[in-house]
């Protein structure tokens, strides 16, 4: 094993020991429901500030956005733009009055607001649906950070240590527990990306190369790729190199010459381009670097409706999901959550100047990762080939390494103890709801995922997450919008609306995931399907509602008093009294 290796694994294995001891604090105070489900709801806006963040910043966040600049260029500037702003629209329009609910789950919230049993079954049916969807690509980027790093260990390893220490962390500490230890996995993410971003802004300053050349990205250094999926890789001029697989359906032993145009490898094949040789690119995606650095350089009529889809698919959806929810609960009042949500916008914002850099260095330093695909290893693998094999770089190396494990240990902690709480609280699951039912509940929440992330194949861990944002802003943001500030949602449109926003959603994402859609614009939909499944959600909701009158509650008014009056009158719901008498 080589040094870098062993300096990798050994910050890896300092997070993962660090996150442990952390949560281990939590655990003494962690005592009854109420401290494992929302802290007692006792956590103060700044803590529970850098927790939101740590738990939000995952493995899209800390790999992915860097790849895709690395890949796309600013057109990839959205997701961050999109992940971010999401708790804008948290903040003015659900914050505040979801903590006054006095719920712990959005099925919880769903019973105070409709009072329906049927109702509170769907949303816990979406809530797994959301939460173990963003799981996986959490668990699988634990598998690529440790098969990057130690390419001596397999990339299973990772995604088992991964999901047995959330698994443990959350089932002996839950929200109490890891609320610290996702405060502190902010801010070693967030030094984790800046250290290496200042030092390379300082030491490579002097080999400063333009980005705005109308040619592609060079090798440089004489490099191999190897072929992990099939792929179709696009050149601009000639292009010579080594091959041995299969390539434009012709088995190739020897030397390959390219001419410009889009041509196929098959998986399995060894790449070898000598230094200064043009790097193909996936197609789709910018070839040169001056159209790299150019907004909707491609197909700018489908490109824009795959942009407004994403944006409105991360805008709405960041409030349906569970593990961001759960994390307003935990504050005292209403005021609070609001604060909290105003230290998450600065935060997030700090964060994500971060990788975007980073990405805009890996065009000229590692653009070998555009041939295989593994754009998402471009920050683990940046600082060596920026800086050298030194001792410096490798330090740097396993900081990277360290706070990517951050993420995805911080990420999946949130998913295990959110999708955690609605299933222990699930009537019709669990009967007490208690302490025993909530572990039992979280090696369900966390064993299902982590049996996926062995078996599913990695897809961009991004465009993963951007799948679950779409289904959840079909399908709780409807729910959440109505139900807080239109008083005639009844039970039997909430239902109508959840299973046609969440099933048109959901398919459209399977289809896509399995291959099985059309393309040119229409294909854009399966991918991206928030522009159509989210209105279609809102309509269905109002439309039914106002097609069942009759079932509108008769308390309604004061059910939107508590929702929406101020915590000094003394009218919001609190259920921690209540649970605790069942321990």
């Amino acid at each position: 094993m080589s040094q870098s290796a062993v300096v990798a694994l050994s910050f890896i294995a300092v997070v993962a020991v660090a996150s442990t001891v952390i949560g281990s604090f939590g655990v003494r105070f962690a005592r009854n429901t109420s401290d494992f489900l929302v802290a007692s709801r006792t956590v103060g806006p700044t803590a529970n500030a850098s927790a939101i963040s740590g738990e939000y910043l995952s493995a899209a966040s800390f790999l992915s956005i860097a790849g895709l600049i690395l890949k796309d260029g600013p057109d990839a500037l959205w997701y961050p733009v999109g992940f971010t702003a999401g708790y804008l629209a948290l903040l003015l329009f659900v914050s505040a009055p979801l903590r006054r609910s006095g719920a712990y789950t959005v099925p919880d919230f769903a019973d105070f607001r409709l009072h329906s049993p049927v109702v509170q079954r769907v949303c816990t049916v979406f809530v797994l649906v959301i939460g173990w969807m963003y799981l996986l690509p959490q668990l699988q980027g634990a598998g690529l950070t440790v098969a990057t790093v130690v390419p001596q260990l397999p990339a299973w390893s990772g995604v088992v240590a991964a999901g047995l220490i959330v698994i443990a962390t959350v089932m002996f500490g839950g929200m109490r527990s890891i609320t610290f230890v996702q405060a502190f996995q902010y801010w070693l993410k967030l030094t984790a990306l800046t250290v290496p971003a200042i030092v390379l802004l300082v030491f490579v300053g002097s080999d400063h190369r333009p980005y705005n050349r109308p040619a592609p990205p060079q090798f440089p250094h004489e490099t191999t790729v190897n072929i992990k999926t099939d792929v179709l890789l696009q050149v601009s001029q000639p292009v010579s190199f080594v091959a041995d697989g299969v390539v434009d359906n012709r088995d190739v032993r020897g030397l390959v010459r390219w001419s410009p145009g889009v041509h196929e490898v098959r998986e399995g094949s060894l790449l070898t381009f000598g230094a200064g040789t043009p790097v193909p690119v996936p197609a789709g995606t910018p070839i040169r670097d001056s159209s790299w650095l150019t907004p909707l350089s491609g197909d700018a009529d489908n490109q824009l409706l795959s942009i407004y889809s994403l944006i409105m698919a991360t805008f709405l959806g960041t409030m349906g999901l569970p593990h961001v929810l759960v994390r307003f609960y935990t504050n005292p009042d209403g005021r609070a959550t609001r604060r909290t949500t105003v230290v998450v916008l600065g935060l997030l914002g700090a964060f994500y100047l971060m990788p975007t850099l980073l990405g805009a260095l890996s065009r000229l330093y590692v653009p070998q990762l555009l041939v295989g695909g593994d754009t998402d290893a471009a920050v683990l693998l940046l600082p060596q080939a920026a800086l050298g094999d030194g001792l410096a770089p490798t330090l740097l190396a396993g900081l990277v390494a360290a706070g990517a494990w951050a993420a995805f240990l911080s990420t999946a902690s949130g998913l295990v103890v959110g999708v955690a709480g609605v299933l222990a609280t699930s009537p019709s699951l669990f009967r007490k709801g208690g302490v025993r039912d909530f572990r039992v509940a979280t090696v369900l929440a966390g064993a299902v995922p982590l049996a996926l992330a062995l078996v599913a194949s990695r897809l961009d861990f991004t465009q993963t997450v951007a799948l679950a944002f779409a289904v959840a802003a079909s399908t709780f943001c409807p729910l959440l919008l109505l139900g807080i500030w239109w008083h005639r949602l009844t039970d039997y449109g909430a239902v109508a609306g959840l299973l046609v926003g969440g099933i048109s959603s959901a398919g459209a994402v399977t289809l896509f995931l399995f291959g099985l859609h059309p393309g040119g614009a229409l294909g854009q939909f399966f991918e991206r399907p928030a522009l159509i499944t989210v209105p279609l959600g809102f309509a269905t909701m109002i439309v039914v509602s106002r097609m069942t009158k009759s079932r509108v509650l008769p308390d309604v008014s004061r059910l939107m008093l508590r929702l929406h009056a101020p915590e000094r009158l003394g009218l919001s719901q609190d259920r921690a009294r209540k649970l605790n008498e069942n321990d």
